[in-house]
């Protein structure tokens, strides 16, 4: 199994003198040579300390974990088969229904059953939210817009202490409300304990007319609250005028003249860690209360977002929803991330994505089997491809409705966007020369988007990005499925896959390759 190996990563900027010549525990060059400018993170960490954290550069990137683990979405195989029913003899795969139906009522309808799961206060998540939800809008999905992004607007208006205006979310709000097509798709906004605090959700739900709300309890990237990088010293100001956690102290002498002298070139924004009681009967009330204030105040849709914790919490999120009938339970994995997570936790703390799958279905099966309500499922952590989310429906049939995708959501828009800004500059990339000199000719689905989205005003093409990744992934979920003979996600099976590996079985309970169809194939041998 290949690992995540400490002390190097392309994500921080780091990397070994001797790259062949590494002890494997620590991560350090066999030989450590006095002389050495700090190329690793150690090194890095000796003139630049907790900064060395995060991936670089900030704002410019996403990332992810590098970590490989011991079972993931390759270790399964579909199925396909010849066999179906005779209605479908000769039956289009073209004709495959991607709809998607989420919330108690079935009530928020999607085009495709993709959900970008989380775009907070992120500088890359601000500055790429025009394509994502756009793009989101045009293809017919849901966008969850994330934490903070309330408290980290400067021009933010408050009145004891709640929220009133808050343009930078209305601006988000705006743009997936004009590019959304005949009802589908939707707007959710999400909170963490600050959220709660400057009183974002009762703001989104009566202002705002947000279509749905989110509990954050955390996501796959990190168990710790939002962080980000602050480059102002006035914004840093306000930040903790407004009760964030901002490191250094903005308004200590020493961090103000070591800013100004260039030491450092951004605060740190961290917010408080959310914590649910241990003792359960009153950690279940304190929710049930939660959800009901929200119903109070309007939510006709609350979801809850929990990231890769110990399994207990997988548990206790689930219990949670089934008791206060939340519509939506999001499960984030191990292994995704998007904004500023810290690079060591997120290779090594956490339930990697397929594991917390098969946990999900287990107690998916556990509640069901009591009668007890059991949640729509969301399941997220670096999901990109068709087969992915195939695979994912498959191992937690029937209960996932969707799958989330932000990271991948976003590298469509930014790809998107750096080829129209060269294809202007006259400098057309060397992948895409191929194809044509302008975004006209360059993009695939430039006329077909045209044609349908004009009454809308000019495309951007960061969402004219999102929504030709979204096509591809479109046909070729449907490709994978009308080769399953399943015509619709509801038909979906955990039969439609197979385990490659024996752990992969014994994590999940798909059967493994050699073993499936063995009773189904002695009967056909024998008859």
């Amino acid at each position: 199994m290949a690992i995540s190996r400490p002390n190097r990563a392309l994500a921080t900027g780091t990397r070994n003198r001797t790259p062949e010549d590494i002890t494997p525990t620590s991560g350090m060059c066999t030989v450590c040579l006095d002389g050495c400018p700090g190329f690793c993170e150690i090194g890095k960490s000796a003139f630049r300390g907790a900064e060395a954290i995060y991936p670089v550069p900030f704002g410019k990137m996403t990332a992810a974990a590098e970590k490989d683990y011991p079972v993931d979405f390759h270790h399964f195989n579909l199925t396909g088969t010849i066999a179906g029913p005779s209605e479908a003899k000769f039956e289009k795969f073209t004709n495959v229904s991607l709809e998607a139906r989420l919330g108690r009522d079935k009530g928020l309808k999607m085009k495709l059953p993709i959900l970008v799961t989380g775009l907070g206060s992120t500088k890359v998540a601000e500055n790429h939210f025009e394509g994502v939800g756009a793009g989101a809008a045009m293809s017919g999905t849901g966008v969850v817009i994330g934490e903070n992004v309330c408290g980290m607007d400067t021009s933010s208006k408050f009145e004891n202490g709640k929220v009133t205006e808050c343009p930078e979310l209305l601006r988000r709000i705006k743009i997936f409300k004009d590019w959304q097509q005949e009802g589908y798709g939707f707007i959710c906004i999400q909170a963490n304990p600050e959220d709660f605090r400057l009183g974002v959700l009762e703001y989104a739900i009566n202002k705002l007319k947000a279509d749905a709300v989110e509990i954050k309890w955390g996501q796959g990237a990190k168990s710790i609250g939002g962080e980000v990088k602050i480059t102002d010293l006035d914004k840093a100001l306000l930040l903790k005028k407004r009760g964030y956690i901002v490191i250094p102290d903005p308004e200590d002498p020493v961090a103000v003249e070591s800013f100004k002298k260039g030491a450092f070139k951004g605060f740190e924004r961290h917010t408080r860690i959310g914590t649910v009681s241990d003792y359960l009967p009153k950690a279940l009330e304190d929710f049930i209360n939660t959800v009901q204030g929200l119903r109070k105040a309007g939510a006709r849709y609350i979801f809850l977002k929990t990231g890769a914790y110990r399994p207990a919490d997988l548990a206790r999120a689930l219990k949670f929803c089934s008791a206060a009938k939340v519509d939506v339970l999001t499960v984030d994995g191990a292994g995704g991330g998007t904004g500023m997570s810290p690079w060591r936790m997120m290779n090594e703390w956490g339930v990697p994505t397929v594991y917390l799958t098969a946990l999900t279905h287990q107690y998916c099966e556990k509640l069901s089997k009591k009668g007890e309500y059991v949640p729509d499922i969301v399941l997220a952590g670096g999901l990109t491809m068709e087969d992915q989310v195939f695979k994912a429906f498959a191992l937690c049939s029937p209960y996932v409705k969707a799958v989330g995708m932000s990271r991948a959501t976003i590298c469509a828009a930014m790809v998107a966007k750096t080829q129209a800004e060269l294809v202007a500059q006259g400098k057309v990339p060397k992948n895409s020369e191929e194809y044509g000199k302008t975004v006209e000719e360059i993009f695939y689905y430039y006329h077909a988007a045209k044609r349908a989205f004009s009454h809308n005003g000019a495309i951007p093409v960061s969402a004219l990005g999102v929504y030709s990744y979204y096509q591809r992934l479109a046909t070729g979920l449907r490709q994978l499925m009308a080769g399953a003979r399943r015509f619709s996600l509801s038909e979906i099976k955990r039969e439609d896959i197979f385990s490659l590996t024996r752990e992969a079985s014994e994590v999940t309970g798909i059967p493994y390759v050699m073993d499936y169809d063995k009773e189904e194939a002695e009967k056909i041998l024998g008859g």
